[in-house]
């Protein structure tokens, strides 16, 4: 008798998981298409034929009991060997079990992917869009059956309405059989006698169609929104996908995004950066005061609480920080140079020596930046 235990390398009072287990280890070891050596494949041979009995309760109990259906040239291998037990080796359990019988025609739709652009202000403050999508939808002639209204379908002369066709093979495993859907039917088990002229048997057509989004405001570009149900119909009338929409926010003229923070420049003359003034700034939230301190510098950076970008997720809304840009004068009258320079003797500035600065500021001086900025 063969030892088919040792053969699998497993203990008599194993469980039908060990059992299973040790031979998917063997053979994904031990088969043709991964080790094609002549030893590899006597000793696969020898591990189908142990997992052969040893997984069937039956000739399981016969063999313990000293009957060995394989010995001593016992005619046969591999009979009853499912093809399922190879594909559970190599891809897990239930791999090799198809789906039997005939599949649905229905089908659940693909997601569809579309992109929205949308200004500033639109991502500042949210609202309402309107989107054109052009995908399938169930076909208003046969309502996603496939068939002309008034005909029917027949059954698949090939598969006998099975969906399906079995083949027999020879191998070295002995007789193995296969299971394939049917050519004839696709595999449903029934054949359209006359598709419906509309969609040609798909029971779905593709059309433009408008739809209105609500865009949560805080968005950004990249932001997907999903919209269940909205995507392509499947086939046969089947669920629809989802729709997502990506959003693309427009680079504004003025302002500039940062996180949830806007930013945006001002350019002030000098008389207004040494002596302070007060602007009147055009924001999203209308015309809006800012100071503008003595001796503000340029790079000075002013910050308007509360005006930037909604917040996606709570409440709240980002800043709008407004960075300050000095202009120098180009040109002067003679006037304006003399009143230049008498400032220049009153500063001690007629002759003024250049300072190098830090390229990188110390502590006091980030702590100085910070509060500029606040």
């Amino acid at each position: 008798m063969n030892d088919y235990y040792q053969d699998l390398g497993v203990s008599k009072d194993a469980s039908p998981e060990e059992i299973k287990r040790a031979y998917r280890k063997m053979a994904r070891r031990l088969h043709p298409d991964v080790n094609p050596s002549p030893e590899a494949e006597e000793q696969f041979k020898k591990v189908s034929q142990a997992y052969d009995v040893l997984s069937d309760a039956e000739k399981k109990r016969s063999y313990d009991q000293g009957a060995d259906p394989y010995a001593a040239g016992a005619a046969g291998f591999g009979q009853g060997f499912s093809f399922s037990d190879i594909m559970d080796a190599f891809f897990g359990a239930g791999a090799g079990q198809a789906q039997r019988g005939p599949r649905s025609r229905q089908r659940r739709g693909q997601d569809a992917l579309i992109r929205l652009d949308l200004d500033l202000a639109d991502a500042v403050f949210g609202g309402e869009q309107e989107l054109t999508v052009e995908t399938a939808v169930v076909c208003s002639t046969c309502h996603g059956d496939g068939a002309q209204p008034g005909t029917s379908r027949r059954t698949c002369d090939v598969c006998g309405g099975r969906g399906e066709i079995q083949q027999v093979q020879r191998s070295f495993l002995g007789q193995v059989m296969t299971t394939r859907p049917c050519m004839t039917c696709q595999g449903y088990g029934e054949v359209l006698v006359s598709p419906c002229f509309e969609c040609s048997g798909d029971g779905r057509v593709r059309t433009r169609r408008t739809l209105k989004i609500k865009v949560p405001a805080g968005v950004d570009t990249g932001t997907r929104i999903q919209l269940t149900g909205e995507g392509e119909v499947g086939q046969g009338g089947g669920p629809a996908g989802d729709l997502y929409v990506e959003v693309a926010v427009r680079p504004h003229q003025t302002f500039q995004r940062r996180g949830d923070d806007l930013h945006c420049t001002v350019e002030l003359p000098m008389t207004a950066g040494a002596l302070g003034t007060t602007l009147k700034l055009d924001t999203f939230d209308g015309v809006n005061e800012l100071e503008i301190k003595p001796g503000t510098q340029s790079g000075d950076a002013m910050t308007l609480r509360g005006l930037g970008v909604t917040h996606l997720r709570g409440g709240g809304r980002g800043d709008l920080i407004v960075h300050a840009t000095i202009l120098t004068p180009t040109k002067l009258d003679e006037q304006q140079e003399e009143l230049l320079r008498q400032l220049a003797a009153l500063r001690g500035e007629e002759r003024p020596e250049g300072r190098m600065t830090p390229a990188h500021p110390g502590l006091f001086g980030k702590l100085r930046d910070a509060f500029k900025a606040k």
